[in-house]
């Protein structure tokens, strides 16, 4: 039996290419594999490779199943009951389809950690450097996003208790302090809280909207029109931009990659990326459909502002920590994508030595004050969130991993005609990528512009209320 050094660059090409095509026998193919992992078990230090299929589905579930959910009803408004609910299927089906793509890549790859690497195969080290840079782009602006809701959850419980920059520094703080836990095992539990959490949050806000005789935000005398409607025409900003906020609530599977490198079993990956596919994308459909039913037009962003002062606030007190734990989430990957680029290869990767513990904390701390700038530049939840799906999650879910299952089959441009109707699936899929892109990004920044026009954004660094608890 053949066999490997540990160190993935040390596999000759040759062997990659044999374990990629399969000309292996299997047992063989696999010991390759695992020499090209991340993380070793038999190393000393750090254990990584800890992570159970079950915790992994878990983790997928909140990096999914997060605030994102308090700006879809707002964009099902938009699009239409009809519309909405089309839109969340279809994007929540295309990007369960992707990431399975990035997991069978990754595991026919495993010497990549992240989608920076796996681009980095395709396009060289220019590739990987410009795919790393967005990725840290995306996350920046993910946890602005976080902390801008986390900020107006402490303004809703505490009736605009303090200047909403403090809060958004403790929101920042708070969230690089769980960021900063160092693997996704001991991630595993507090994930696990953080998603009953906020599932517990987002069902009481649900089952409380139903109750009321009509949205808080609606006139509470006289007639009123609840402004519900199956099919709406909104222009094409407004349009693209609800789209764009529909699509990043699943569009978070370039994130699964490190956890896959810390899975006792990579090839288990498919069966939490479905199952985790299945419940989020049912989890968004029905929770949207009935908040939009009760609430119409009368929808606040974010939406638990739509249930009035007393269900806001135990709204929001619950979900607080799944807040502030699926963001740290998000901050936690992109920490882990820094701190693995400079000492991967080295020793002081799972040895807790100075290096180590400096390299991994200072990485936390750097993108939590980034993130704490961007949200006091752009303080709304849903241009934030629609830039990052347009600018960085359509290449992250859709563009990157069509090509790169088309660099893994790229036999099928000339194979049979089931083959060259698979590649040219692929190509769509690439060209609607694009269409987000561009799409989206000029959709949301003429949004933002308004926003900054119309006074709805009126100041960076703003102290006032953002949660509609004081007027």
């Amino acid at each position: 039996m053949a066999t490997y050094e540990k160190n993935p660059a040390a596999v000759n090409d040759d062997a990659i290419g044999r374990v990629t095509s399969g000309d292996i026998a299997p047992v063989e193919k696999v010991n390759a594999l695992e020499a090209r992992e991340i993380f070793h078990d038999e190393s000393e230090g750090v254990k990584f490779r800890t992570v159970s299929w079950q915790r992994a589905t878990i983790i997928f579930l909140k990096i999914q199943f997060a605030m994102s959910i308090l700006a879809v009803p707002g964009a099902m408004a938009t699009l239409g009951a009809v519309g909405g609910a089309l839109s969340i299927v279809g994007w929540e089906v295309l990007n369960t389809y992707t990431a399975v793509i990035l997991g069978d890549f990754r595991n026919n790859h495993p010497e990549c950690h992240t989608l920076a690497d796996m681009c980095g195969l395709m396009w060289g080290r220019i590739g990987k450097e410009l795919v790393t840079l967005q990725i840290l782009v995306a996350q920046i602006l993910i946890t602005a996003a976080g902390i801008v809701s986390c900020s107006t959850a402490f303004n809703a419980l505490s009736d605009h208790g303090a200047c909403t920059v403090v809060f958004s520094f403790v929101s920042a703080v708070l969230i690089t302090i769980f960021s900063s836990v160092r693997t996704f095992s001991r991630l595993g539990w507090l994930t696990w809280l953080g998603f009953k959490t906020f599932f517990i949050a987002v069902f009481i806000f649900v089952v409380a909207v139903t109750q009321q005789d009509r949205p808080a935000a609606a006139p509470q005398t006289g007639d009123f029109d609840l402004g519900w409607t199956a099919i709406a025409y909104p222009g094409f900003v407004a349009g693209i931009t609800a789209s764009a906020n529909i699509f990043i609530s699943g569009s978070g599977s370039q994130m699964y990659l490190p956890v896959i490198s810390e899975m006792r079993k990579p090839r288990d990956y498919r069966k939490a990326c479905i199952l985790a596919g299945i419940l989020v994308g049912a989890m968004y459909l029905t929770f949207s459909l009935v908040i939009y039913r009760w609430c119409g037009q009368w929808l606040a962003t974010p939406a638990f502002g739509s249930a009035g002062t007393l269900f806001k606030k135990i709204s929001y007190g619950i979900a607080l920590p799944g807040l502030v734990i699926g963001v740290g989430i998000y901050q936690h990957v992109a920490a882990k994508l820094i701190f693995v680029r400079i000492l991967r290869n080295s020793s002081h990767l799972q040895a807790n030595t100075a290096v180590h513990w400096t390299t991994w904390l200072g990485s936390n701390l750097i993108l939590g004050v980034l993130g704490f700038i961007v949200a006091e530049a752009v303080p709304i939840l849903n241009y934030l969130l629609g830039l990052a799906g347009s600018l960085c999650f359509a290449p992250f879910s859709l563009i990157f991993p069509a090509m790169l299952w088309m660099y893994d089959y790229k036999m099928y441009r000339k194979g049979t005609t089931s083959q060259m109707l698979a590649y040219g699936a692929h190509i769509l899929i690439v060209l609607i990528g694009l269409f987000m892109v561009v799409g989206g990004t000029y959709g949301v920044s003429e949004a933002i512009k308004e926003a900054f026009a119309t006074g709805l954004i009126s100041k960076v660094f703003d102290c006032s209320d953002n949660s509609g608890s004081v007027s």
